[in-house]
């Protein structure tokens, strides 16, 4: 019976690998929440000045990203950042892909965690500035925080 139930779970679990596509280490659902906290969360949020949905994410950003899209589209078609960038579900599919391909760990703590991704968002792949060393980085730093330790 255990052997039988065991079998079920590991089953299960290949089938939402499989579904998903992607597992990257410490990117749980507590972090893409404080992830979509630094950036705003705006779920209504459009496009403003090259930037959509509730992580703010540029054409560049979900091109590095893999161009995910949602179902059933593709990514020649004109508009599929903008409409995948602006739905959340699609827009976590961006944020893990991402990460995916850039994570890693950006203060030196030896560890890469929620923190090293908020720093990835921040500054991109070449995240090893600390973030109080600018106005818009401390408010990020600060939001992180808020949404960590709250």
């Amino acid at each position: 019976m255990f052997v039988k139930m065991l079998s079920t779970i590991l089953l299960y679990c290949l089938f939402v690998k499989v579904v998903t596509g992607i597992h990257v280490s410490n990117l749980n659902d507590s972090c893409l929440r404080c992830l979509c906290h630094v950036a705003g969360c705006d779920i209504s949020h459009g496009c403003t000045d090259g930037y959509c949905g509730p992580f703010y994410i540029s054409r560049v950003y979900w091109v590095d990203a893999g161009k995910p899209t949602l179902p059933d589209d593709t990514s020649e078609r004109r508009e599929a950042y903008e409409d995948c960038a602006r739905d959340y579900n699609c827009s976590l599919k961006i944020v893990e892909s991402y990460m995916a391909r850039f994570g890693k760990d950006c203060n030196g703590d030896g560890v890469t965690n929620c923190f090293d991704y908020m720093m990835i968002n921040h500054y991109g792949a070449a995240c090893s500035t600390p973030l109080y060393t600018s106005p818009l980085g401390r408010q990020r730093l600060h939001l992180y925080q808020q949404c960590r330790f709250y």
